[in-house]
């Protein structure tokens, strides 16, 4: 339920950091995202104040990390394309996620438990590639609002998938309005998105600047 207030969090993240401008539209539409997530996943309740600290860190990290991917992206004239950035982060993500696997999991590791089978680390380390690839390729070309609301979809096929490969998964009613809210927030905000592109700039000039220009131009 927490990590569904992602699309508002990702939203406030790239208005303080300006890549979104303050929109009540935009932000109306992903509250209702949220809320329609919230609604599916209620009745897994079970609240630990340690783990909601941890789960809000997590979100705040994640928004500010999908902002700065778009700078990185998008602005200062980087125009980083999806291999470079790649090449560029993973490096430091494997550093960061090395030291508390070295702290937190490796002291209770035993080679003996480990099963390796090379075809599902290829196919697992395939389809990570993939993914980070896909996300951004997505946040270069959209934004880091659009990443976490098609999220959402993505969360749809999981859901789906899950009760295909586990026939003890299953689907209540609350979770199908739920997620139907949140198909509504994902609609409308496709919608904003197209309109948005559809709708003529303005040019830079006004018709008297334009004039005084021209007329500049003909005296010399």
């Amino acid at each position: 339920m927490l990590k569904a207030l992602m699309p508002v969090a990702t939203f406030f993240m790239g208005v303080m950091c300006g890549t979104d401008k303050p929109r009540c539209d935009v932000f109306l539409n992903m509250v209702l995202v949220s809320v329609g997530v919230v609604v599916s996943s209620y009745g897994e309740i079970h609240f630990n104040i340690v783990g909601t600290v941890y789960q809000v860190t997590g979100i705040l990290a994640e928004a500010l990390r999908l902002v700065l991917t778009q700078v990185l992206l998008q602005k200062k004239g980087l125009t980083l394309n999806p291999i470079t950035s790649l090449y560029y982060i993973a490096p430091c993500s494997f550093v960061f996620l090395f030291v508390p696997w070295c702290l937190l999991e490796k002291p209770g590791m035993e080679v003996s438990q480990i099963q390796f089978n090379f075809w599902i680390f290829f196919s697992n380390a395939l389809c990570a590639l993939a993914l980070n690839l896909s996300i951004f390729l997505v946040i270069g070309r959209t934004g880091a609002v659009t990443i976490r609301v098609a999220g959402v979809l993505k969360d749809w096929i999981l859901i789906a998938l899950s009760t295909v490969v586990f026939p003890e998964s299953t689907i209540t009613g609350l979770n199908i309005i739920g997620y139907a809210i949140a198909l509504c927030g994902v609609v409308m905000y496709n919608y904003i998105k197209v309109k948005d592109g559809r709708t003529p700039q303005l040019p830079s000039d006004s018709i008297p600047e334009r004039l005084t220009k021209v007329s500049l131009l003909k005296s010399q």
